[in-house]
Parts: structure tokens; sequence; C-alpha cells
């Protein structure tokens, strides 16, 4: 089966991300699709598996194989996470809303660790960039400031929310280069400790729920494996 087959007719759920998910889309925004598919079970019992991702078939779209989005999203990486809560959800069948229904499951802790993991390691591109161009992409210094601000909030409320809402303007002038980066570099910093300060007293809890995840993709699995394997209705293109 290729892959863009299995994306086409065994997509369980589809969302855009990217700025227009984040309430930051401009005239010239991308529109970022994400998806996850469940490969036919039958499919792994061979010896070529099938892909644990797909990119494409369109432009800017990329999608994941049911079982490798669940163990990223147990891991709490950062953009399987936003995936999950994207408010431009653009289909998702019976299996899919399932999945949406698990979004807490994966809520925990650890997305301190990730999250301000990854913006560390952000935060060291932009200040090379700085040391060598004389200023940061502020394309992806606006995009860190959201990112460490969705986390803060996570930890403090224990809810995942992405537009960024009254946030817009403010990080649309760190976009087109308004904001000084000494500033810029405050902000982050101020939201890093903020973060730090939330885990402590976080509504989440220490661990994701690893075994109501494995659950659910027990039972898709064996559903498929013993269901007729017709494709699934196809999502927009």
């Amino acid at each position: 089966m290729l892959p863009e087959t299995l994306v086409r007719d065994h997509t369980i759920y589809a969302c855009v991300m990217g700025s227009r998910a984040f309430g930051l889309a401009t005239e010239d925004s991308d529109t970022d699709r994400r998806g996850v598919f469940l490969a036919p079970t039958a499919l792994f019992w061979r010896f070529e598996k099938p892909p644990t991702h797909v990119e494409g078939p369109a432009e800017e779209q990329f999608a994941w194989e049911l079982e490798r989005f669940l163990g990223l999203a147990l891991r709490a990486n950062p953009g399987i996470l936003e995936c999950l809560h994207s408010p431009l959800v653009e289909y998702a069948d019976a299996t899919g809303h399932e999945l949406l229904a698990l979004r807490g499951a994966f809520l925990s802790r650890r997305v301190h660790g990730t999250y301000t993991g990854y913006a560390r390691a952000q935060r060291r591109r932009l200040e090379a960039g700085v040391r060598t161009h004389g200023a940061p992409s502020w394309k992806h210094a606006m995009h860190l400031l959201r990112l460490l601000t969705a986390a803060r909030d996570l930890l403090r409320t224990g809810t995942l929310t992405l537009d960024v809402g009254e946030q817009r303007e403010a990080l649309l002038a760190v976009k087109r280069g308004e904001v000084p980066w000494s500033e810029v570099e405050a902000r982050m910093t101020r939201l890093e400790r903020e973060a730090e300060e939330a885990v402590h007293h976080s509504p989440l809890p220490a661990e994701p729920d690893r075994r109501r995840v494995e659950d659910f993709l027990v039972r898709v699995r064996r559903a498929s494996a013993l269901g007729p394997d017709v494709p699934r209705a196809r999502p927009p293109a």
C-alpha cells in the first residue's frame, strides 16, 4: 500500500496547524495540515512495515501513523500535543473522535521538560542569528514566545490553548521586528521562570495515563484485524 493511499483512505484525524491555528495568520501565511492515519493491522504482519509518518501528498501536509503519534504524545512532544488541541479540525471519524477524547490522558507535568527543552534549543538558534547577522529570525522569535506562553499557561491551568487571543498584535509586532531583541529576550526569560514556578503547583498529574492510551491502541488494532478492510471516508484534500 502506497504511503499516499494510507493518508487518503485511512486518515482518522486531520487538522490545520501553524499560524492559522495560533491566531497569528496574515495574508501570506501557509496552511499547514497535520493528520493521523490508522494503518490496517494486516500490514504489520509483513516484513516491510507501514511507514511511521508520511509527508504529503498535498503541499504543507504531514501525517503520522497512529502508534507513532500516540508514542510521541505520551512523551509530551509539543508539536504532537498541539496537533491534538488544534481549534481547526478538518476531519475526524469515529476513531478520530475517540483520539480527541483522550487528549487529557497525554497531559502531565512532563510538558515542562519537553517545552522548555525545545524552547532553549530554539533560543540558542536565535542567539546565533543575532551573533552572525545582527538580528534573529523574528518569525521564529514570535513563535517561541507563543510556545513559552502556552507552556506556562498549560502548567498553571491544566489546559492547552493554542489561539493567542489578545496577544496577537504584540506577537505580530515581534514578527515585524518592531520589538528590540533585548526586550524579546527578557520576555523569554520571564516566561521560562514563570513556567518553572508553575510546575511545582500544577494541576497536571506527574505522568500521562499510559494504560488508557495503550488500551485504545490495542482496541483499534484488534478492530482493524477482525473487521473488513474498508477504506474510510476521505478527509478534505
